[in-house]
């Protein structure tokens, strides 16, 4: 005897990425939702400070079951001990499937309390409001959450979409020089596989862009145009590849190798600063597989480095150890390790199988 459970159906994932949101703006806006029973703020160390006691009392306004939590600064806290500490004081705190979790701070505060709102009661809504350059071009879209794991990065996490992205702009003139740089390696990234016209751009721009940062100043029309673009060139691989199975792994172009670079380092090496060398690899792979110029690779690899970002791996870093850490890559397939390789500026191509023997030559170049 056999019985179908027939479950076919179109799920709406939909949501908008306002740019340029204020996040006083943000406040008023969710005090007006009236389908929310509690607001949960969570928040990091770093962050709080800076704007997270402001919006907390700027929602507390209108809202009474307002929460504020906060975990220690830093990828250290992207683990499994922090997302069970925060799911106890969900818990305790009474959330429900009615309450919003709303993230606030960069890319580990994004992975990680996107994964608790994936998980806890099987699914609570979150929206992502991103304070860090990277996880305002990157990590904030397109719902990849997640935690890591002693073996890797981002190990263990879900697909679970915010349903609101606001970015407001004007956090980034609190960003440290360290994290701007940590989040052009992403714009950098978004260049390089997609999109020669922005590549050309960030050449040409580089000073500008680098003196805004190092003093402290922000021009928003500056880095709209850097931001929006990212936005939406991932918003266009999403779209078309939620689940990551095909098209979206060209977004993986130098993580490979950057995963187990910053997890070798003890996440010393910033995510940025691992996908920057990452990418100085990947690149040199590219060429020794005879896809790319060597040119492209020096131009790369000189747009990099014209944004203070590294290209070269640790002395101390073993390159086999780095190989061996890439097999536990969540995207391996069959126990074959896929790779994101350029064939030019602006054209990448996915789950390319690298011979061992050119993976070490290139990381031991």
């Amino acid at each position: 005897m056999k019985l179908q459970i027939n479950l076919k159906r179109i799920i709406d994932n939909s949501y908008i990425i306002s740019i340029g949101a204020k996040l006083t703006g943000v406040a008023k806006e969710l005090a007006t939702r009236n389908e929310f029973s509690k607001y949960f703020i969570i928040t990091d160390s770093n962050v709080k400070p800076l704007y997270g006691d402001n919006f907390y009392k700027a929602l507390r306004l209108s809202r009474n079951k307002v929460y504020l939590l906060s975990v220690p600064a830093g990828e250290k806290s992207k683990t499994r001990k922090t997302k069970e500490q925060l799911e106890n004081k969900l818990l305790k705190l009474k959330a429900d499937r009615n309450s919003l979790i709303i993230a606030l701070g960069g890319g580990m505060v994004g992975d990680l309390v996107g994964f608790v709102a994936a998980t806890l009661l099987r699914g609570i809504p979150f929206i992502q409001i991103p304070t860090s350059l990277l996880s305002q071009v990157d990590s904030s879209i397109g719902g990849k959450v997640a935690v890591d794991h002693p073996l890797g990065k981002n190990l263990i996490g879900a697909f679970y979409q915010p349903k609101k992205v606001y970015i407001d702009i004007t956090t980034l003139k609190t960003l440290p020089r360290r994290e701007f740089r940590n989040g052009m390696a992403e714009v950098i990234k978004y260049a390089a596989i997609l999109d020669s016209k922005l590549f050309s751009y960030l050449e040409k721009s580089h000073s500008m862009i680098i003196n805004h940062s190092s003093q402290n100043i922000l021009h928003p029309s500056s880095f709209i145009h850097l931001i929006h673009r990212c936005c939406e060139l991932k918003k266009m691989i999403v779209e078309k590849d939620e689940r990551e199975t095909g098209l979206r792994q060209i977004l993986n172009f130098g993580h490979t190798i950057g995963h187990a670079v910053e997890s070798l380092s003890g996440y010393k090496l910033s995510h940025g600063e691992a996908v920057s060398i990452g990418m100085a690899i990947e690149a040199n792979i590219s060429t020794a597989l005879g896809m790319l110029k060597q040119s492209e690779v020096e131009r790369l690899i000189q747009l990099l480095r014209l944004y203070e970002l590294p290209t070269e791996i640790p002395s101390r870093m073993n390159s086999n150890k780095i190989i061996e850490l890439t097999y536990h890559d969540k995207k391996i397939q069959k126990g074959n390790v896929r790779y994101t390789l350029l064939e030019k500026i602006g054209n990448a191509v996915p789950r390319i199988s690298v011979p061992k023997n050119i993976l070490q030559r290139s990381l031991s170049k």
